[in-house]
């Protein structure tokens, strides 16, 4: 039918887009399918007190990709990006994502540009090696009605170009507030999806942090194929004291994690697979991550 040959033909053209617009990075690494690593905020402590230490017992128990949540004064972890990646390459590791916030202080409107501190967090992560630039939040001062949240979200998609001029990508990862705030008939997740570009900027889905709020997380992701380049792979269990939920060791918990990697594998985009686990029910960190390491590669995920 006319209609059914069309609609083919534009796919067929938009996929060809597709492949020639992406990165090189994304292309190497959907012929690998997908990498597993683990994000370092898992073992903050550790990583304050002893980074090297802490680094060496990470790529021991088998991680071969860590993200960071640790970039001050232009240094990650004390060291500067070069020195950084120098660190990571004698392990055998790499860090190709990483979390550092992007808030209004990084935008001049009056210069419609981004501050130098800012440009110098892309020059930064594009040098230690990063794949995706993560910004983990957004301040309350930016979204405290649909029109600050996209007047925002244009910021957004003028970070994905600058990330692309350096080969990467920028993306945003969720808590909890972006599915309970509700704008319009939307929630604030859905207005942050719905405008912007998605070849420009991509989600770091958290199906931990959602949990209890009343989303689906394994229905969003099947809602929105193709947006989730990263994910946290995060297992939750109902909180000992006091009330909602907290992480735990994968598969101990209540969320469907599997289903959903499995889901962002088959349908999400999911390139990215990084372990976090912020609370340990009294279980040293450094052996949660090993555990939850242990637990992706039964599954599959090494």
């Amino acid at each position: 039918m006319p209609v059914n040959r069309r609609k083919f033909l534009q796919q067929g053209s938009l996929a060809a887009l597709a492949t020639i617009t992406l990165p090189a990075w994304a292309s190497a690494a959907a012929k690998k399918k997908f990498i597993t690593g683990v994000q370092l905020y898992s073992v903050r402590e550790d990583m304050r007190k002893d980074p090297l230490g802490t680094l060496k017992a990470v790529a021991e128990m088998g991680y071969k990709n860590v993200e960071h949540a640790n970039y001050v004064n232009r240094k990650f972890y004390g060291y500067s990006a070069s020195e950084f990646k120098k660190v990571l390459n004698d392990l055998g590791m790499k860090m190709p994502s990483g979390h550092t916030v992007m808030g209004a202080s990084h935008w001049d409107a009056s210069k419609k540009d981004f501050t130098d501190s800012w440009k110098y967090t892309i020059e930064d992560a594009a040098v230690v090696g990063q794949e995706l630039v993560i910004s983990p939040s957004l301040e309350s001062g930016l979204r405290k009605s649909k029109e600050d949240l996209l007047r925002f979200m244009e910021v957004f998609n003028k970070c994905g170009e600058l990330c692309k001029k350096s080969g990467m990508r920028f993306g945003y990862h969720n808590h909890d507030f972006e599915f309970t705030q509700m704008m319009g008939e939307e929630t604030m997740y859905e207005v942050m999806l719905n405008n912007t570009d998605p070849s420009m900027v991509t989600q770091q889905f958290d199906m931990g942090n959602l949990y209890g709020t009343g989303a689906d997380a394994l229905a969003i992701v099947k809602k929105y194929p193709g947006r989730f380049v990263s994910m946290h792979v995060k297992d939750e269990i109902k909180r000992v004291n006091g009330n909602g939920y907290e992480s735990t060791i994968l598969g101990k918990g209540v969320q469907k994690v599997k289903e959903i990697i499995d889901e962002g594998l088959k349908n999400g985009g999911t390139i990215h697979f990084i372990v976090e686990q912020e609370a340990y029910q009294g279980v040293p960190p450094i052996d949660c991550i090993r555990e939850d390491f242990k637990v992706m590669k039964q599954w599959g995920y090494k």
